[in-house]
């Protein structure tokens, strides 16, 4: 076992505060990662207000992961010391089901295993990447490439993923009209990636106030779902919307912009349940789907996708006593657009 400091929630709604926790020994196929720099995802102020159901306190968050390998188990084959690596939403699933074999761990029908917030098969809490290390199976890291800086690579791990899995799954590319709505850190990333595949984008904000930058990341449109006649122009103009927000919509509005047979993908998580006429999906043949994250092998895939086209996420970067501070700025929208923890600073 080894000591490691980290920032943690003591109980639930609590302000995150300076502590330790517990790292096991390197097993046969682990691998020991000094953590260089961790994003801060809204999911994480979900989890620690309990904003999704019952936590596991004390919770270190941080499922945006990315730092060096210093030490590897005998059994460790795919990494070696000095290796720049990262880890996503989760670290270990049953590896033996349906979606565990085709590579769609984040489906695992026993139950994958969470960064933070879970239970290992060990039975031992998780802990996530607020800290200055983390004890993770191989099989469950990603290699960085070397053309993607780790502070701007660590939220590939989750806000990367997390858009490049529906946007792939849906058919994004040339030809295909792909709105994002939101333009927070979830939605910076998939007009970005979205561009990157060829299609044509759309940012469907709640108002105008970040426009230049949603151009400036590859958007072709920008419009405020503020505006009542946005809907009345756009009804029928898209292939694909990906909804990046976590507030709760008009869902038979949104639906009403795809065109016949196309997709509505959520992969943001209102905390409260949603109403829906399902006349607004049977008229069109339009499907409402969902999506999280993405396997071990796709997020490798993202991060590879990524240094190829010289994707990052746009970042703050913010020493670990700025924690709560972010937390409340998250809350109301003031970041451009994902917080990164230094963690040399914990």
């Amino acid at each position: 076992m080894t000591t490691v400091a980290a920032y943690a929630a003591p109980a639930a709604k609590a302000p995150l505060e300076r502590t330790t926790v517990e790292r096991r020994a390197v097993r046969e196929h682990d691998v020991l990662i000094d953590i260089k720099f961790a994003g801060i995802c809204h999911s994480d102020i979900h989890q620690v207000r309990e904003g999704w159901g019952e936590a596991i306190f004390p919770m270190v968050p941080g499922h945006e992961i990315a730092g060096v390998v210093s030490e590897v188990g005998p059994g460790v084959t795919r990494f070696k010391v000095g290796d720049r690596v990262g880890v996503g939403c989760m670290v270990d699933s049953c590896r033996e089901c349906e979606m565990c074999r085709a590579g769609k761990e984040q489906y695992c029908l026993n139950g994958q295993t969470p960064t933070y917030n879970g239970i290992g098969r060990d039975g031992e809490p998780t802990y996530g990447g607020y800290s200055e290390k983390v004890v993770v199976d191989e099989n469950f890291v990603v290699r960085i490439p070397d053309g993607l800086a780790l502070d701007v690579a660590a939220p590939l791990l989750c806000a990367g993923i997390t858009l490049y899995s529906p946007l792939k799954r849906f058919g994004a590319g040339p030809g295909c009209k792909v709105a994002i709505v939101g333009m927070g850190g979830l939605g910076h990333m998939g007009v970005k990636i979205a561009h990157a595949m060829g299609a044509e984008v759309t940012v469907l904000s709640q108002s105008l106030r970040k426009k230049d930058d949603g151009l400036r990341l590859g958007a072709d449109h920008y419009h405020a779902t503020s505006d009542p006649k946005t809907f009345e122009e756009l009804r029928g103009s898209f292939d694909l919307i990906v909804s990046t927000v976590s507030a709760p919509l008009d869902f038979a509005a949104y639906l009403s912009l795809l065109k016949p047979e196309g997709t509505l993908a959520n992969v943001g998580a209102p905390e409260e349940p949603i109403s829906l006429n399902l006349f607004s999906l049977i008229g069109g043949g339009r499907s409402l789907a969902g999506s999280m994250i993405g396997g071990i092998p796709e997020t490798q895939e993202t991060l590879d996708f990524c240094a190829e086209h010289g994707i990052g996420a746009e970042i703050e970067l913010i020493a670990a006593s700025e924690i709560n501070e972010a937390y409340e700025r998250v809350e109301n929208s003031d970041v451009r657009y994902r917080f990164v923890i230094d963690t040399a600073t914990i």
